[in-house]
């Protein structure tokens, strides 16, 4: 995994930009602790950090055959394919690098080089004259663009762009609305900033003659189906464990991280079987917060703890497990960290603690499988299952609008209508959905697609952003193009077998998981219950508030925020986003918010 940034200009030279582009490329650092590269021609700048997996000598870049340069972040799962395919077009290879055989690649086959691909990737080319950008189909990994007068800028993360004075971080009416009326989902191909964007999943970017055109190379299909359900069971069995074997290709130690639920464990257990073939022990990570245990109280979405189900898996996959307990007083010192590493506002502690628990494994590897897909996919979210969810008029992880727009000042509500705003979006996105005969199974299907293109990429943004900030490479084998397209066109009613959330995946796995994890409950990531959190960002977003210039002044209702504070955050009734951000995390966000605004020095245009 890697970062990097491009600078075009076809009409000056940027060679005496160097300065300016060695400055952007180091604020992803982290991305890339192992290697620093860089490209100049005189219309185009490129810089390169590096996470060294594959071929950890010869794989540097910016990487350049004839008069092709290449920068690119990901891992191809089936580069040895490729590159056999490439071999018997008379390709010759000096490096084990899937960077190399994605060059080539392009070079061959040009756009259509985005079809035979399978893996997590962005990247750009440039052939001299003109550049292509592509970006894997389900947005495991991020590339970012702005064009301001003749420049065209491109990054892995938006604080790249941002270095340079030229790219301004003007916060608008659409992102005010993006932030509050659909955070921390946003629309796909939105980066918050006005004039950024980010390019899409299962798109291509073109930049020609100082032009941009941007094209979809992907989409699932509606087919016939016609297997039964053990025949279907199977299939995804195979179908995902290949995934699983494909992605643990690394010339570096790997881990899984193990939460004890369905979708880490299954994983962790294939992981676990390869590597006893090969006489080794696999690692495995959790994280739990201080005094969880004394505090836990069970809820509709969270009702165990993980402890005694890590055990289990651990103990009987023979795995190495190491237990990572976060104290309140980090969970809160780490919010800063975790803003900066997201570039806005987004889960609050439910990402600083990602970001900290990745920084503990990273001590001890360098790549982690984790389960991240698998809900959204399989059907493990109550809006799948629960009829009064799933008939929300909107995104059914969104249940708070009333909530969000009474936390606003009169006149902000007024400018930026929040309901219309999320109609507009949800309307939107349904129409893209591919159609079916079936009235029942569209219904299942808009929900299926409504998860891939807004809340799976959510999910995978915080995981990218969250491991990458501490140089740990995250990989997801649920979000895998075979398993997906395959599961498009599966009645429903199989992936909800006997009722269950997920009950398709339990019944492909039953034979190799323990009894209690296939019937083990879904529950969501896990936070922290202890009111010593509660009382510490209480502190900090009084502190925030003393700050008669914060943003908080401008945007929310003082009132309400006191309210807030007072009741520690029950005053807002509902989870902000999903059935995660409710009072502790509402604060956090608002404290996220006054230190994003100050740290980025926001310009507010509304």
């Amino acid at each position: 995994m890697c970062g990097f940034v491009g600078w075009y200009n076809s009409k000056e030279n940027l060679k005496n930009k160097k300065k300016i582009l060695k400055k952007m490329t180091n604020t992803l650092k982290y991305r890339g602790p192992d290697q620093t590269g860089y490209f100049y021609d005189k219309n185009l700048l490129l810089g390169h950090k590096r996470l060294s997996i594959i071929d950890l000598d010869n794989g540097k870049q910016p990487m350049q055959y004839k008069q092709y340069t290449i920068v690119y972040n990901g891992e191809i799962y089936n580069t040895e394919d490729i590159k056999k395919d490439l071999e018997e077009k008379n390709y010759k290879f000096s490096t084990t690098s899937d960077t190399e055989v994605l060059l080539k690649g392009y070079i061959e086959y040009k756009e259509k080089i985005l079809e035979k691909l399978e893996g997590i990737y962005a990247f750009a080319i440039y052939d001299g004259q003109n550049i292509f950008m592509g970006r894997d189909r389900f947005g495991v990994k991020p590339l970012f663009y702005t064009k301001v007068g003749d420049n065209f800028f491109f990054a892995s993360e938006i604080k790249a762009l941002l270095t340079n004075k030229l790219v301004k971080p003007i916060i608008d009416k659409n992102s005010l609305q993006e932030l509050l009326a659909l955070g921390p989902s946003k629309t796909p191909g939105s980066a918050i900033f006005k004039n950024i964007y980010e390019l899409r999943p299962a798109h291509y970017l073109t930049y020609i003659n100082d032009s941009i055109t941007i094209k979809r190379y992907w989409q699932v299909k509606e087919q016939k189906f016609n297997d039964d359900f053990e025949t279907c069971k199977q299939k995804i069995n195979t179908l995902l464990t290949n995934s699983i074997k494909r992605q643990m290709v690394s010339d570096v130690g790997i881990c899984t991280f193990l939460s004890g639920g369905l979708d880490s464990s299954l994983i962790t257990a294939v992981c676990s079987q390869e590597f006893q073939k090969e006489k080794k022990t696999l690692s495995t990570f959790s994280i739990d917060y201080e005094d969880n245990q004394k505090y836990f109280k069970a809820n509709d979405f969270q009702i165990s703890t993980d402890k005694k189900f890590i055990e289990l898996m651990s103990e009987k996959f023979k795995t190495k497990h190491y237990y990572n307990v976060i104290s309140q007083r980090k969970l809160a010192k780490v919010l800063k960290e975790s803003v900066i590493a997201r570039d806005y506002p987004g889960m609050a502690d439910i990402d600083s603690s990602l970001y900290w628990f990745s920084k503990q494994i990273r001590k001890k590897s360098k790549v982690a499988l984790s389960g991240e897909c698998a809900d959204e996919i399989f059907g493990g979210y109550p809006w799948f299952y629960n009829e009064k969810v799933r008939n929300r008029e909107n995104f059914p992880w969104i249940d708070s609008l009333d909530e969000r727009n009474n936390l606003l000042k009169k006149e902000i509500k007024e400018k930026l209508n929040l309901k219309e705003y999320v109609k507009t979006k949800y309307e939107e996105t349904l129409k893209e959905v591919p159609k079916c005969k079936n009235k029942k199974e569209q219904t299942y299907k808009n929900l299926f697609y409504l998860n891939m293109i807004w809340f799976m990429p959510t999910l995978l943004e915080r995981k990218d952003r969250m491991t990458m900030r501490a140089s740990l490479e995250a990989r997801v084998p649920f979000a895998d193009t075979k398993l997906i397209e395959y599961l498009w066109n599966i009645p429903f009613e199989y992936k909800l077998y006997q009722g269950k959330e997920k009950g398709l995946l339990r019944e492909a796995f039953r034979d190799l998981l323990p009894e209690e994890i296939v019937e083990r409950k879904k529950n969501p990531y896990p936070k922290t219950h202890n009111p010593k959190y509660a009382k510490i960002v209480s502190k900090l977003l009084k502190k925030s508030l003393k700050n008669k210039n914060s943003i908080l002044y401008q945007l929310f209702d003082y009132d309400q925020l006191v309210k807030l504070l007072e009741t520690n955050g029950s005053s807002f009734k509902n989870p902000w986003f999903g059935q995660l951000m409710t009072g502790p995390q509402l604060l956090a966000y608002l404290y996220q918010f006054d230190y994003w605004a100050r740290k980025y020095k926001i310009i507010l245009e509304i």
